[in-house]
């Protein structure tokens, strides 16, 4: 008995340094990509704890969305959880169809991005893209995005040039998140049109009564998902924490009830990561199904201790 025992302990060890050993050294720290948007600091915070947990180092590069794609396909940048579709198109052709970057799944469906107007814009008559320039004076011939050069904003610049819509002497305003939602909260105070780009999941959907317009298809789509991309090879040179992150699906109630607490009730974005984690162990456990800390340990027990 005591020979089977040390058999079977001398087995599990062996198997967890071989495992260890499958790694590159360089798969120890991971490079998360981040464009500045709540949401994706919401599922980046969910990969650091748990990668943490497991024994990895993370570190959070906030870049353009086309510099991530870059650092991607140079291997700067090891993943990418922010690849919102359709809205990314043109960056997913560009570097995942052609196979220069690899997507390594689905992890949130069901999303909406595409401009957006106050509710009761909407009721006076703003439903659709076409309905823009019917009331461009109340909008000042105006629309409000987020950073310079997202594809959100390219798709916008699209059809102000080609005067899609009417749209060819309006402006665009391009800046961060924050700052535009700043600009947003403004004019809802004094009951301003505003027209500007929204998104599900955000908070914005509760902390504003906002409508998305019909007619944009063409360049935002009827429906999307987010992606979660990784540098080329990554899943096989870093198996292990290549698993963790292909195995990440979120849910727009999930992302949405973390970014309220960051932007609702001041809590910082690790402090609700961690809550959430902690009150929720189903979502963690199926998370690291198949995988191991970094030396082969139990998953599990590794982020639980940590927590």
């Amino acid at each position: 008995m005591k020979t089977i025992t040390t058999l079977f302990a001398g087995a599990l060890l062996s198997s967890a340094m071989t495992y260890a050993q499958a790694e590159d050294a360089s798969c120890a720290t991971v490079k998360l990509g981040d464009p500045g948007w709540s949401d994706i600091a919401v599922t980046n915070g969910v990969a650091r704890q748990l990668l943490e947990g497991l024994g990895y180092r993370v570190e959070i590069q906030t870049l353009a969305v086309p510099i991530i794609f870059a650092g991607l396909q140079k291997g700067q940048v090891d993943a990418f959880l922010g690849n919102w579709m359709p809205a990314q198109q043109s960056n997913y052709d560009k570097f995942v169809a052609s196979g220069e970057v690899d997507e390594l799944g689905q992890n949130l469906s069901g999303t909406e991005y595409t401009l957006a107007v106050p509710a009761y814009a909407y009721e006076a008559g703003v439903k659709t893209f076409a309905d823009l320039d019917k009331h461009a004076d109340k909008f000042k011939h105006t629309l409000y995005g987020i950073a310079a050069g997202s594809p959100a904003n390219v798709s916008i610049q699209e059809m102000i040039k080609g005067n899609e819509f009417g749209l060819g002497d309006w402006k665009l305003v391009e800046s961060s998140e924050q700052a535009m939602l700043v600009q947003v909260g403004r004019a809802v105070k004094r009951n301003d049109f505003v027209v500007f780009l929204g998104w599900t999941p955000h908070p914005m959907n509760v902390q504003f009564d906002i409508r998305y317009l019909k007619g944009g298809e063409k360049y935002f789509g009827e429906s999307g998902t987010v992606n979660t991309l990784a540098r080329k090879g990554y899943a096989e040179q870093c198996p292990n924490a290549g698993k963790l992150l292909a195995n990440l699906r979120f849910t727009q109630e999930m992302e949405n009830a973390i970014m309220d607490q960051v932007l609702s009730n001041k809590v910082g974005n690790d402090e609700a990561v961690k809550a959430w984690l902690g009150a929720n162990p189903e979502a963690v456990a199926t998370w690291l199904q198949g995988v191991t800390t970094r030396d082969g340990g139990n998953a599990l027990a590794a982020v639980n201790a940590r927590r």
